[in-house]
């Protein structure tokens, strides 16, 4: 959700920050600011409700130093104006700090240690700043040891910090707990960052940063402290991104980019897990822990929980093993008996959803197997699941998911392949699914390349629609779940997805004249029933549309996707829901890549 930046030791630090927090806007946003300081008492604050580009009018040629920390917020304590922006400052302006997370006893704090202190927000984040502030001045304490005992009050809380002192401006103080945090290795200075993409522009060299850690990053030095306090290695890593892969290029918005990428993403899935001869590359220890498994567990968020829910198919025609999904932000509370060998699949696009690793701290503690899928290289759920499959799918920058999406699906495949083939399963081996890949590929810049056509179907069917409905059956119920979360959160039109044979079932009620039903109708053995429950509505006034695979068309439907094996149907018959999302949201002039209080990556429970 929120993005934090900070640097260190160069006279750039203003345009670092900024830059970096351009980079950082996918992750949505309500406010923004900089805290700068040029080390001789020169130090700016500037802060702004809107978008970078507001802030960026803000800030003065005067604005500029050698150290300073940045922030985009999506409110979570007190609304969204200047006063709750960060920036937060101590009430004597010196300490300055930006923070990640909830801290969930923030009152309690505050009642107890800052009865008299005057505050100038409504943040949790203005108690940890006034905290550390009391510390120094009231107890005598040196600003680290006031960060930590700062740190060792915040009970049951989420956060990413990076504080500075006025007093010694050139040294950043840096800590988390269950948000992402990462320190950048530069030359002659140092920065820290919530995303690795904030900082490309300066390095691609970082140092990983666990949980419970503290670090002192000055320009020349980092140290790490781990949770007793004790200096500590963790890894380097290299992020081998291309910085220019999230620039938007020619494209109106990051959205449409990204459906257009879709075709590449599949190729290049078949080139990194296929070789010349189609042999598959899976790691044998992954492929056996599964087979070793007695149920396979799913978990996910959003569109990562549609996704496996078209994985769960693949995975139990493919491998044989019962498999089942869940929404994780409920299983991480509400863990359902467990058999005596389970093995975990993890869906997410960031590797950082607070959710999911709520579930998978827990699956850790039972010292069960895990696998993380998932775009980004040394996140955290990467870095604490046992194995690791990239989507590979370049950055995503949109807030509405569409190509991790696709990804996920085609990656859970070439894994169920896989097992299957090692297990020795005759539907498995016959299976070809690099070849299915390839025309998946084709498929879908056959759709992206008729978007001419979706953009009328939006104009005259959802623009001016109320609610809208997506309808099907089996893996088609899937997407249609999907399809009416991409419609929802880019268009504000109130959408909804149903099993086609439940719409009897009291969702048809809900019926008006005008509305729109969108049919998914890509399997054979449904396909009539779907068309028939279709009917229906339209017999009460509905707009019947249809997405139907080619082998199945009949005169009159709406949108017809290529013929491609089955279970694979999904990664086609999305993207014309994609893009009647895309255009309607376009055409009522929303910000397709920024809906109101949505955020790319959710680092909060």
């Amino acid at each position: 959700m929120c993005g934090i930046v900070g640097v260190t030791g160069n006279k750039n630090a203003t345009s670092i920050l900024v830059n970096g927090l351009e980079k950082l806007q996918y992750r949505g946003y309500d406010s923004a600011g900089i805290f700068v300081d040029s080390k001789d008492h020169k130090d700016y604050l500037v802060k702004t409700t809107g978008s970078i580009d507001d802030l960026k009018k803000k800030i003065g040629p005067e604005v500029q130093g050698t150290a300073g920390i940045g922030h985009t917020r999506w409110a979570t304590h007190g609304g969204v104006n200047i006063d709750n922006a960060h920036p937060q400052f101590s009430d004597d302006d010196r300490f300055y700090l930006v923070h990640n997370g909830v801290i969930e006893n923030y009152e309690q704090l505050k009642k107890e240690y800052l009865p008299n202190v005057k505050f100038h927000s409504q943040t949790d984040t203005e108690v940890a700043v006034q905290l550390v502030d009391k510390f120094v001045t009231e107890d005598g304490m040196t600003t680290k040891d006031a960060f930590i005992k700062m740190l060792s009050l915040l009970k049951n809380s989420s956060y990413a910090f990076i504080l500075m002192d006025r007093d010694d401006p050139d040294t950043l103080y840096a800590a988390k707990n269950k948000s992402p945090m990462l320190i950048g290795l530069c030359d002659g200075f140092n920065v820290v960052c919530s995303d690795s993409i904030a900082m490309l522009d300066v390095t691609d060299t970082f140092l990983e940063v666990v949980d419970g850690d503290v670090a002192i990053v000055k320009p020349d030095s980092v140290t790490v402290l781990d949770e007793k306090r004790k200096p500590a290695k963790r890894n380097q890593f290299k992020v081998t991104i291309d910085p220019s892969a999230s620039d938007k290029g020619t494209y109106p918005y990051y959205m449409l980019k990204e459906i257009d990428e879709q075709p590449n993403v599949m190729r290049k899935l078949v080139k990194k897990y296929f070789d010349a001869d189609g042999n598959m590359n899976v790691g044998c220890g992954l492929m056996d822990n599964i087979l070793d498994s007695d149920r396979i567990y799913i978990v996910g968020a959003g569109t990562s929980y549609h996704a496996g829910l078209v994985g769960k198919e693949l995975m139990e025609k493919y491998t044989g093993i019962p498999t089942e999904v869940h929404v994780s932000s409920e299983f991480a509370y509400e863990e359902p008996l467990l058999p005596k060998k389970p093995f975990f699949i993890f869906l997410t696009q960031s590797g950082e959803t607070a959710d999911s690793r709520e579930v998978l701290v827990n699956v850790n503690k039972q010292h069960f197997p895990s696998l993380t899928i998932t775009n980004v290289a040394n996140s955290t759920l990467s870095r604490e699941a046992t194995y690791t499959m990239l989507l590979n799918a370049g950055p995503e920058i949109s807030v509405a998911s569409t190509k991790a999406y696709t990804a996920q699906i085609a990656i859970q495949a070439i894994l169920a392949k896989a097992v299957g083939m090692r297990g020795n399963r005759q539907v498995a081996k016959d299976f070809d699914l690099g070849r299915q890949l390839g025309l998946v590929a084709t498929g879908m810049q056959s759709i992206v390349e008729e978007k001419d056509k979706i953009d009328e179907i939006a104009k005259k069917y959802f623009v001016n629609a109320k609610q809208a409905f997506y309808i099907g059956r089996g893996v088609d119920y899937t997407v249609s779940l999907e399809a009416a979360l991409k419609l929802k959160e880019i268009s504000y039109v109130h959408a909804e997805g149903f099993a086609s044979g439940e719409l009897k079932h009291g969702t048809i009620a809900l019926i008006e004249k005008g509305t729109p039903v969108i049919g998914i109708i890509t399997q054979k053995k449904t396909a009539g029933l779907t068309h028939s429950n279709l009917e229906e509505t339209a017999a009460r006034g509905a707009n019947a549309l249809t997405i139907v695979r080619q082998s199945l068309a009949q005169d009159g439907d709406t949108f017809v996707i290529p013929d491609v094996d089955e279970l694979l149907t999904p990664l086609l018959s999305v993207i014309p829901a994609q893009l009647i999302a895309y255009y309607t949201s376009l055409n009522k002039g929303l910000n397709v890549d920024r809906p109101r209080n949505l955020a790319k990556s959710v680092t909060v429970e």
